[in-house]
């Protein structure tokens, strides 16, 4: 049995096999650090949403709510309702200028609406970063791990030739070897999708919250007043059809 293994695989192993199982080394390294990464940011601004949102509706005035959501304006990306409330902040005093630009002839609620969308945009990119790895990673490491697999065979067959020993034990040892890729490849990919759907279900659950938040505003720099529940679904509709 200490001819066998997996030192034995790295140590009789060609060009190929060792490439194979770095590329699989490396598309792991990577997931975890994708999970780990958004998995963290996921947990952080989920604990921000629990109160943020009541936190500065249930402020004396917009500045006091500017500073419950956040002390840090110079980073404003990271925390995504802050960005919210500064940019309709600054689209709404930006819009009162007299100056001779092409979006004074705009509505108020458009303005407004079109500059909320984009930092919303800003916002989702963000936290949908680096989910394209994990899908990848995901979605090919099984065929890496099988094409390992299948080229370890393919040599082992060879050298079986070679030597004319096609017994039970001259075969199950190089098989078996070669099998382990795909062994590897399954143990990449599996935390790689669940990852992926995890992080995906939880983003769309803070989206949710950001919208409901983008909406209070728009209502509240547009009319003064913040939007009431019985017309947040009129709310979400005059804005949807505005930013089309």
């Amino acid at each position: 049995m200490q001819n066998y293994g997996l030192a034995h695989v790295w140590a009789q192993g060609d060009f190929v096999t060792c490439s194979i199982a770095l590329a699989l080394l490396i598309m792991s390294v990577l997931s975890w650090s994708v999970i780990v990464i958004k998995g963290w940011n996921v947990f952080r601004l989920k604990r921000l949403t629990q109160d943020a949102e009541q936190a500065f509706w249930h402020s004396d005035d917009f500045a006091d709510g500017i500073r419950k959501l956040g002390h840090d304006t110079s980073t404003p990306q990271n925390n995504p309702f802050l960005a919210l409330a500064l940019a309709g902040q600054e689209a709404a005093d930006h819009h009162h200028q007299t100056q001779p630009h092409l979006h004074d002839r705009m509505d108020v609620s458009d303005w407004i609406t079109r500059c909320l969308k984009d930092t919303m945009d800003d916002s989702v990119a963000r936290m949908q970063s680096g989910l394209a790895i994990l899908a990848s990673i995901g979605s090919t490491a099984p065929f890496v791990g099988l094409f390992g697999t299948v080229w370890g065979i393919y040599h082992a067959l060879l050298t079986i030739g070679a030597t004319g020993q096609s017994s039970i034990d001259q075969v199950a040892g190089p098989v078996g070897e070669a099998l382990i890729m795909t062994a590897f490849g399954l143990f990449v990919a599996i935390p790689a999708v669940l990852g992926y759907n995890a992080l995906t279900r939880a983003n769309k659950g803070i989206v949710s919250k950001l919208n409901r938040f983008a909406h209070g505003l728009h209502a509240f720099f547009v009319t003064g007043a913040r939007l009431s529940s019985s017309r947040r679904k009129d709310g979400l509709r005059l804005a949807t059809a505005h930013s089309n």
